[in-house]
């Protein structure tokens, strides 16, 4: 059992920048591949950055190419996702996800074992 508790999620001006936490407790965290997946008010989840557990590979939905990083810190069990030049279309609520295993799954929401409760992030037009 992987525990993740989100935080850093809040409202900003569209242009601005956020950056979110996701903090792991339980099993090894560094076993784990991890990701950020988001939900917008009536829209389906979307993978928007996973990691693996070495930190040396990512992936990145399209829609935040070049504006978002994912990284992760296994010393301090502590996976972030730096959002810059946010757009109102990143509204929604971000959850901090862990999967087993590290492959093309990590793009699909439903591959990941364990969540968070999830953050909200509002940005303004």
């Amino acid at each position: 059992q992987v525990q993740l508790v989100e935080s850093g999620g809040g409202l900003v001006q569209a242009g601005g920048s956020l950056r979110l936490s996701c903090a792991a407790s339980g099993r090894t965290f560094s076993n784990y591949a991890m990701g950020w997946i988001r939900q917008a008010p009536g829209k389906e989840r979307d993978v928007v950055a996973a990691i693996n557990w070495r930190g040396d590979n990512r992936y990145y939905a399209d829609s935040v190419k070049g504006r978002f990083t994912i990284s992760r810190d296994n010393a301090k069990n502590t996976v972030y996702l730096q959002m810059n030049s946010l757009k109102p279309d990143d509204t929604a609520v971000y959850y901090c996800a862990a999967d087993r295993a590290w492959g093309p799954g990590v793009q699909s929401w439903d591959e990941y074992d364990y969540w968070g409760q999830g953050t909200q992030v509002i940005v303004s037009s």
